[in-house]
């Protein structure tokens, strides 16, 4: 078993030393990087195990073990009882033998990404990357390579930054339903052993559950952390929602004083993931999950959403979101001041399905086209204007939204606004009210002088008008996705 003390020992001498205190009131003076807050469009990726079975969805290794679920019937139909073939039965069949970091790594600079968040460690507890805490990793098992090591060196030869998530904090439930009939679970366990701690019982969504996370478990989990960073200098920590336990808070504190103050010795700028409030607000980067804002926020803010409906891993069932749709969500989001990483379930061998990479490349070719309205810009006055109305919160993005031509969204830099239609004028007229004669007569709204209007992907120098109404542009272009306008003012 591997001896956490001089780890531990490590992490309050980096903390001691740093700018950084295990305080809020320390790491409130935190600052989001410029890099990030100018990325604007990153990819996510969970690959594992889960990836083998490749039904339902990535709680595949907890749903197994949920008696009457579809996933526990599917499993011993499958691959019988499940003291006879557990969860970690699946791991000589993860192979990864087509994983290739490099073509990942093309696809995702062609898809227009500048940062890249592979899943380190997700729920089920099994590590992507070499470790000496654990035996259960990639390295050792599986595929036996250093997927996380792999994917970092690809991307950073092309300029993405790498990130990493970490989803440990929920193996402390994961896996307890196993220990509620006869199956590989019940085997004696302790800690650095695959399954361990697997505690029945309690909901995993109530925050304040018993028996809550141990000391031993929470020691395990920053050390594990402080690894993950030591060893792959990440520049976004990704948290999935349960450190929001009542348990995880000065265990938070600590692994954020420690992360930020290494970045401090690296002469680098990181951010950490948070969701709901498991950081006090200031201290990281607020993440909502597969939904995003209504209106504007004064504070930066990131979506993290997938390709598919139904799963962030692959399964034969995916259901696919259309390429338009996403871009649209893209868009939005950037204009209230927001960043999307969107998710791709790599197959078990280590491909990337066509339908992952057609939407990914077809968002790239968009960005080739339209990235001055998104990269590096800022948020405009308002975000934009028209009727349709977007969700508020979190778990929303199967919500059809159908925009209309006179959905718009703003973005601004330099001496430019960029309007971005959210769907495509059938007649060709653009009446946009935010920028007419009206509104420039209230203080609130624009008074710059327009020069001139051309059509981003193009260059194309447009006809324009402005009245007291709308600024109203013709532009015959076509296109399935939103359309954006490059307006120069003085």
């Amino acid at each position: 078993m591997y001896d956490l003390q001089p780890y531990l020992k490590t992490i309050d001498e980096v903390i001691a030393r740093g700018p950084y205190r295990d305080t809020w009131e320390s790491l409130s003076t935190y600052q989001v990087p410029e890099w990030y807050r100018n990325a604007k469009f990153g990819i996510f990726v969970h690959w594992g195990i889960f990836s083998v079975p490749a039904f339902g969805n990535e709680w595949y290794p907890r749903n197994m073990y949920i008696q009457d679920s579809p996933e526990y019937e599917h499993h011993i139909k499958t691959y019988g009882p499940h003291k006879d073939f557990g969860y970690k039965d699946f791991i000589p069949m993860f192979r990864g033998e087509r994983f290739d970091p490099e073509q990942w790594a093309d696809l995702f600079q062609k898809a227009g990404a500048r940062y890249v968040v592979p899943v380190a460690e997700f729920h089920d507890g099994f590590q992507m990357y070499q470790s000496e805490i654990s035996h259960w990793n990639a390295y050792e098992m599986g595929p036996k390579r250093d997927v996380l090591g792999e994917i970092s060196a690809s991307c950073q030869k092309r300029g993405m930054a790498l990130g990493a998530s970490s989803h440990r904090v929920e193996h402390w439930f994961f896996m307890g339903k196993g220990k509620e009939f006869d199956s590989d679970v019940k085997d004696p366990m302790e800690r650095g052993d695959f399954y361990w701690p697997a505690m029945p019982g309690g909901d995993p969504q109530d925050i304040y559950c018993k028996p809550e996370p141990s000391e031993e478990f929470m020691q395990d989990w920053l050390v594990r952390t402080c690894e993950l960073i030591d060893k792959y200098c990440p520049k976004i920590l990704w948290f999935d929602w349960w450190i929001q336990h009542s348990a995880c808070k000065p265990w938070l504190k600590k692994v954020a004083a420690y992360y930020y103050n290494r970045a401090a010795e690296w002469d680098v700028g990181v951010a950490i993931n948070y969701k709901h409030d498991s950081f006090l607000f200031g201290t990281a980067v607020p993440d909502v999950e597969r939904g995003q804002f209504a209106e504007i926020k004064h504070y930066f803010w990131q979506t993290d959403t997938a390709v598919a409906l139904n799963s962030w891993c692959y399964t034969e069932n995916n259901q696919f979101r259309p390429a338009p749709e996403i871009l649209c969500d893209l868009v939005d989001i950037v204009s209230k001041n927001g960043c999307l990483l969107l998710n791709i379930g790599p197959k078990a061998d280590g491909t990337i399905t066509e339908e992952d990479r057609r939407i990914l490349l077809h968002i790239g070719e968009w960005l080739k086209d339209n990235g001055e309205a998104i990269y590096d810009t800022k948020a405009w006055r308002k975000y934009g204007e028209g009727p349709t109305k977007v969700e508020d919160g979190q778990f929303s993005d199967g919500i059809k939204k159908n925009f209309t031509t006179n959905d718009f969204r703003f973005t601004t830099a330099g001496s430019c606004v960029y309007a971005i239609a959210l769907k495509c004028s059938d007649n060709g007229v653009y009446d946009i009210v935010s920028l007419g004669e009206k509104d420039a007569s209230k203080q609130a709204n624009f008074h710059g002088i327009i020069k001139k209007v051309e059509l981003l992907k193009t260059g194309e120098t447009l006809e324009w008008s402005r009245d007291e109404e709308a600024l109203h542009i013709k532009c015959r272009f076509k296109s399935e996705d939103p359309v954006a306008f490059r307006i120069s003012v003085d």
